[in-house]
């Protein structure tokens, strides 16, 4: 079973993520890209960019939400990164990918993976909005 998870301070690419879990027994891929947005309801004015920062233990972390998943019954393959670091508006900031025999499988996998992802990473954003004043997220 193919299980793809990272860190990394590299724009995501889906395509990667869909060719990691594709195959033969695939009847279905479903995919999730996470992108940064121009506002956020809790913040008042306009966000130009985030800045991820991430837990030394996060890359475990991820490695673990991604095995938990691909371990559910009908997973064939899960593939999932997270940026860190500087991203503008517009950015993916998660990408993730699962495959499975039925869309059924495939779509509850990714849902669920995507959830754990949120809840659980140990990663921090800084949300830069345009008056160039900033406000931390996940602290």
């Amino acid at each position: 079973m193919t299980v793809v998870a990272r860190l990394d301070a590299a724009p995501l690419d889906l395509g990667f993520h869909v060719e990691q879990v594709s195959g033969p027994r695939a009847g279905a891929v479903a995919t999730f890209v996470g992108t940064v947005r121009d506002h956020d309801p809790a913040v008042e004015g306009a966000v130009v960019a985030l800045e991820y920062s991430a837990h030394p233990d996060a890359a475990e972390v991820l490695r673990t939400i991604a095995e938990k998943v691909a371990a559910e019954r009908g997973v064939l393959a899960v593939a999932v990164s997270h940026r860190t670091g500087h991203l503008r508006v517009g950015e993916p900031a998660i990408v993730a990918a699962v495959s499975s025999e039925h869309r059924a499988e495939a779509f509850d996998a990714c849902r669920a993976l995507v959830e754990a992802v949120k809840a659980e990473l140990p990663v921090w954003k800084r949300e830069i909005l345009a008056d160039g004043s900033h406000v931390w997220v996940g602290l």
